[in-house]
């Protein structure tokens, strides 16, 4: 019986790698090895996440990129569109900017750590021919699906790291207030304001506004940082596979040419 599970395992293995080979063969209609096609596929990473770390990383890498700039969270929308309602908008919206702004630097510092590229590079480095295949043969985006499960939760622990003690810390020496304590500031005054305002519509309650409930900045920070790394990386895989200009070596040119 043990023979019989053994040869029948080993038998789905061959049939299995047999067919994975003429997949590749299928897909690409070329003379390309197996190896190189997977070498092409992971230099294409290492080009997409090196470009996407260092392009995030600049100065106003996340803050003067509108598809990535990390904005005040969810919680904080009332705020934003009640503030003039409660005449404080030139209270608040120094403050408002000074979070902002925070958030953004802490998450370029983020993505410039060596650390960032190393957690991608050790993914990039145990891709299979399987993964490798599934890859290549697959959509826009799926060397990203494939970093990002492989990578998610060391980039937000690394990301955290980094994050958390720069919202945490002073904003300016000498000053004993960092941005978490800003945007704790921040709630507050609106949160005044609102105790002001729901004075007058003590008897018409329908029209009083709620306050806010402040929750961690850096945990949306993070995430966000985060959901604006992965964003570029697609970008830049997308480039890769459709783009001949951003295939910037020859075995790049060599493996998507082929595909295309």
């Amino acid at each position: 019986m043990i023979k019989k599970l053994t040869f029948f395992s080993l038998s789905v293995v061959l049939l299995f790698t047999i067919s994975s080979c003429e997949d590749f063969d299928d897909a690409l209609g070329s003379n390309l090895s197996e190896s190189e096609i997977v070498a092409g596929l992971k230099e294409a990473l290492v080009v997409g996440t090196d470009t996407s770390t260092s392009i995030l990383g600049a100065t106003n890498g996340y803050l003067k990129d509108e598809a990535v700039k990390i904005f005040l969270p969810k919680e904080a929308q009332p705020m934003l569109e009640n503030m003039e309602k409660l005449g404080i908008t030139n209270l608040i919206q120094p403050l408002i900017d000074q979070t902002i702004t925070s958030m953004n630097r802490a998450a370029e510092e983020s993505a410039a750590l060596d650390s960032t590229k190393v957690i991608f590079k050790d993914a990039i480095t145990t891709m299979s021919i399987t993964d490798g295949y599934t890859i290549l043969t697959g959509n826009d985006s799926s060397a990203t699906v494939y970093l990002k499960g492989r990578t998610y939760s060391r980039l937000l622990s690394n990301f955290s790291n980094i994050i958390s003690p720069v919202l945490n810390k002073n904003l300016i020496s000498g000053v004993n207030l960092s941005t978490e304590e800003l945007y704790t500031k921040l709630i507050n005054t609106y949160n005044d304001g609102v105790s002001v305002y729901n004075l007058a519509y003590t008897f018409n309650p329908e029209k009083q506004l709620d306050k806010i409930t402040s929750n961690s900045l850096a945990e949306h920070a993070t995430g966000k940082a985060l959901d604006g790394l992965f964003l570029k990386v697609s970008e830049e895989e997308k480039a890769i596979r459709k783009d001949p200009v951003a295939r910037v070596t020859s075995l790049l040119e060599r493996v998507f040419g082929s595909v295309n």
